[in-house]
């Protein structure tokens, strides 16, 4: 049985894997109602004074519970807001301190479903966590590991989420391949060049195999930030003009639409600039819908709605969001034509990172034998197609997308740390 385990603290969804007894099917443990993911979601009940994680805190969000909802949290690694604070009901919780409740909680709930405890993690870890800056990425990982140190984790490795990704795939293949690992994951879409075979996967040192690794910070929170600009917004009021022809600030909107940023608008202070520029609105019958999801705290509930259909148009050509708390409701059709608008630049991106990951690797698209997607925003219809048209005589697999990277870093700790 190992004595060490993977923790895949991921933007939208979390797992811990765990290489324990042989043949004991999935190497991920259960950590919420028999479910091996744990969305990377804390609610703070002030009512309570107690905090809840997971499908649960959403559960208490929705139901209306007096508190704060945090999603998105990994996504604070690498920025300067780390060392901020968030206020409930006149309590600051430092946002720092907040990571460190998840990932605790996430090694409580690992233990306990091993029933044994773990002081020895291999950590998976986007290829940045901060695009072009070296210091500030360096910075993440080490604020990372201080927080799994905290938690109670002593001796801390870290593997690039694509490459643990590599090592799940490696378990189920039967000849040498040269594999394009494509994990879109909810914060960063991460690329690693890497062969593959099971004589590989014996060794312990593995340096050699991976021809090239890239990244960019876009995920699907990005994805729904960008369909909720595009198609949900300008219900609200975004793109609107004031009395002197000025455009509605569009800030707003923007941190409306972001998981991370929904809390700023809760503040005293941005409720009064609301105020002010309701006063000044043309479309004032739009504006008093901002007002009141503003007021009723109410940006998470459109973020969820807003992911939901992301979701749907991974596999239907439309869909439509019951957006029920607006005033008065709207029932919106969204279409995949106009998502794949939306997004475009941001796929455009991501083709330029895999166009760049081959171009340093010195290799063709034909060299490459499969693609292999995982991480649960490898769904979104235009950003699959594009990626393989980059390399279109490769075979397509798609592993588990939530679990594929949990399941690699199970099996590197075990060759990690035995």
């Amino acid at each position: 049985m190992a004595k060490a385990c993977g923790v895949d603290f991921g933007t939208s969804n979390s797992t811990v894997g765990w290489r324990g007894l042989e043949g004991a099917g999935s190497l991920l443990l259960p950590l919420e109602e028999g479910k091996q993911t744990l969305p990377s979601v804390v609610f703070f009940n002030a009512d309570d004074n107690e905090f809840t994680y997971g499908r649960a805190a959403l559960t208490a969000y929705l139901a209306g519970y007096e508190g704060r909802l945090m999603r998105s949290l990994k996504s604070l690694l690498g920025s300067g807001a780390i060392d901020g604070q968030t206020e409930v009901g006149g309590r600051a919780l430092p946002f720092r301190g907040l990571l460190a409740q998840f990932i605790g909680e996430l090694k409580l709930r690992a233990e306990k479903a091993a029933g044994q405890s773990f002081s020895r993690v291999v950590m998976g870890r986007p290829v940045h966590f901060v695009d072009d800056d070296a210091a500030a990425d360096q910075l993440a990982q080490d604020t990372l590991a201080e927080i799994a140190r905290s938690v109670g984790f002593t001796d801390i490795e870290f593997q690039y989420e694509p490459i643990a990704a590599a090592f799940d795939y490696e378990s189920r293949i039967t000849r040498e391949e040269l594999v394009l690992i494509a994990d879109i994951g909810g914060g960063t879409s991460d690329f690693s060049l890497v062969r593959l075979s099971p004589e590989r996967a014996t060794q312990v040192e593995r340096r050699d195999d991976i021809l090239a690794n890239g990244g960019v910070h876009i995920g699907g929170t990005d994805f729904d930030k960008y369909l909720s600009l595009s198609c949900v917004m300008p219900l609200l009021g975004l793109g609107g003009r004031l009395s002197s022809n000025s455009e509605v600030p569009s800030s707003y909107y923007f941190n409306l639409a972001t998981w991370h940023t929904i809390n700023q608008l809760y503040t005293r202070k941005v409720w009064q600039q609301l105020q002010d520029v309701g006063r000044e609105v043309r479309e004032r019958d739009k504006f008093a819908r901002l007002l009141d999801l503003v007021d009723q705290r109410c940006g998470h509930w459109l973020a969820l709605q807003v992911e939901a259909g992301k979701i749907a148009l991974s596999s239907e050509e439309t869909t439509m969001l019951d957006l029920q708390r607006l005033r008065p409701p709207e029932m919106l059709e969204l279409r995949r034509t106009d998502f794949d608008a939306s997004v475009d630049h941001l796929v455009g991106s991501v083709e330029q990172t895999v166009t760049g990951l081959l171009r340093d690797a010195g290799l063709k698209p034909a060299d490459i034998d499969t693609v292999f997607f995982t991480g649960g925003s490898s769904g979104v219809n235009l950003l699959r197609r594009r990626i393989s048209a980059l390399v279109p005589d490769a075979q397509h697999v798609e592993g588990d997308l939530f679990g594929s990277i949990g399941s690699g870093l199970a099996l590197d700790a075990m060759r990690k740390f035995g």
